[in-house]
């Protein structure tokens, strides 16, 4: 299999994992005051690395949940999040995906995101992006027509002392282009990337990925970016 192939099987074999595991009792493990795991995310994660381990044995692999195993001299790992949105699911709400990447040095060279309950894998090998859904491959592409915005609301927010989201979603100027949605999790950012959102918001001013202080604004073209940036900017302005 190719690189791309493992990152969507590997993908999919969480996402079988976490459909298997909805609406049951789950048993729960803390990480901090506002943060935890559960069983499904660590049996979620494991079926990600059978599949990491068969097909890619030499690699180094680096887990949300385990950590870093495997080769540590390789300079290529797999960054895995078998279950992004974890209180979504325990709270039997669908809306979560599974995240498998290859970071080769230090860029990105595939990336697959399972989509559970919608049977979808987005994935891509930096050449355009694909949806796969019952063994059908299509491609698909940004868009900017909806006008939805997804706004990452969770905490902690980074910045908080300049950029709130909630007044974002209350600023007339947003209103007037964009209709708002919230959600927490990997799949309005695939979202954008196949058309389905215009903009997903999480973050500060819109920098250049690793440049800023955390957060991210991804847009369907130039002209939704510089909008949000401009709405955003009112805040820092105020």
């Amino acid at each position: 299999m190719s690189d791309a192939e493992v990152a969507v099987a590997a993908a999919d074999a969480g996402a079988v994992v976490l459909r298997a595991k909805f609406g049951k009792s789950l048993m729960r493990f803390d990480k901090s005051p506002t943060d935890f795991a559960t069983d499904a995310d660590l049996d979620a994660e494991k079926a990600i690395l059978d599949v990491l381990f068969t097909e890619r044995p030499t690699d180094a692999y680096l887990g949300e949940e385990q950590g870093a195993m495997g080769n540590e001299s390789s300079d290529r790992t797999w960054l895995i999040d078998p279950l992004c949105g974890t209180p979504n699911f325990a709270a039997q709400t669908p809306l979560v995906a599974v995240n498998v990447a290859l970071r080769h040095l230090d860029h990105i060279k595939v990336a697959a995101t399972a989509a559970p309950f919608t049977r979808e894998v987005f994935w891509t090998d930096g050449h355009g992006v694909h949806i796969l859904q019952e063994d059908v491959d299509k491609t698909g592409g940004p868009s900017k027509v909806s006008c939805l915005v997804d706004v990452n609301l969770d905490a902690p927010y980074l910045g908080a002392d300049q950029f709130q989201a909630i007044r974002l979603l209350a600023d007339p100027a947003f209103m007037e282009v964009f209709r708002p949605r919230v959600l927490s999790s990997t799949l309005p950012l695939a979202w954008v990337a196949v058309g389905r959102r215009a903009a997903y918001v999480t973050g500060l001013r819109g920098q250049p990925l690793h440049t800023g202080v955390g957060g991210l604004v991804a847009a369907a073209d130039a002209q939704t970016h510089a909008a949000l940036i401009e709405i955003i900017n009112h805040q820092f302005a105020s």
